[in-house]
């Protein structure tokens, strides 16, 4: 890996951006990419009032500013399936992320039945083909997918090409699985099952009432915690899509510009890289 590695931003890093201008975001820092929600979350409460499924001028601003800035749309959310999920209904979703040009969607998992949840995901899964678009499993603790190996167990019961794992590293330390999945990462079957890898930091521990709290508004920027980013890093493979997902709600709080928490992020990621 060199200082020159493409990296994409993560609209968790600066949830106060609409996504074109998380684009403009990202050209001005160098990152090639972007990992946009493609409208605001009430659980994130920064995030602007908008909806590039609903709204043609907000998706027309969108794509101008990818052509404007050559920035590419690497990922997409909010795809969350829950008990009542109808899978039909995320179809207006894939077809806006198509048209911005996403080639993943990220899925997250909390519905409580093992047997629905992996034939929900199968029928998202191709419903998502018809669009060109591959799904991205996170495996969340706070979820019904908790760890790396249950993402990938999920993925093989599902058994559709265009699925994979979209790989945290916070989550990876959280999930209490920590050295099984650094083991699965040696295996090149497995780790070409990874579709992104969302780059943070942290302390050695976090309280579990904490960890929502941390994985939504207040990581560590990478090489300011603990989280053995060499060994993480050097068993991936180098072609491997990575994002910075590194919310800091203290520097927000704080004042600090947009674009200068996304440098900040950007600038401390790369000063990673060259070490491996």
């Amino acid at each position: 890996m060199t200082a020159g590695r493409s990296l994409s931003l993560d609209h968790i890093s600066i949830t106060d951006a609409t996504p074109w201008q998380l684009a403009e975001l990202a050209a001005a820092t160098g990152c090639s990419g972007i990992c946009p929600f493609l409208h605001s979350m009430a659980v994130l409460p920064a995030m602007p009032d908008y909806d590039l499924v609903r709204d043609p001028s907000q998706r027309r601003k969108t794509r101008n500013a990818l052509a404007s800035t050559g920035v590419t749309v690497d990922l997409v959310y909010p795809f969350t399936m829950a008990g009542r999920t109808v899978v039909a209904d995320f179809a207006p979703a894939l077809e806006v992320s198509a048209e911005l040009g996403a080639p993943l969607a990220n899925v997250l998992c909390y519905d409580r039945d093992p047997v629905r949840r992996t034939e929900k995901l199968a029928e998202l899964a191709e419903l998502a083909a018809a669009f060109g678009i591959g799904l991205a499993l996170e495996f969340y603790s706070p979820s019904q997918v908790r760890t790396f190996a249950e993402a990938l167990a999920e993925i093989e019961r599902v058994g559709r090409a265009n699925m994979g794992v979209t790989l945290d590293l916070l989550h990876l330390m959280r999930g209490g699985d920590v050295e099984n999945s650094m083991a699965l990462l040696a295996d090149p079957h497995i780790r070409s099952n990874i579709r992104i890898v969302q780059l943070s930091d942290g302390p050695a521990e976090m309280p579990p009432d904490r960890i929502a709290w941390e994985a939504g508004i207040q990581r560590l920027l990478p090489g300011e915690g603990v989280f053995d980013m060499a060994a993480f890093l050097n068993v991936l493979d180098p072609q491997v899509r990575l994002s910075i997902e590194a919310p800091r709600q203290s520097a927000m709080d704080a004042g600090v510009p947009a674009l200068d928490r996304a440098r900040a992020a950007v600038d401390a990621t790369r000063a990673c890289l060259p070490r491996f």
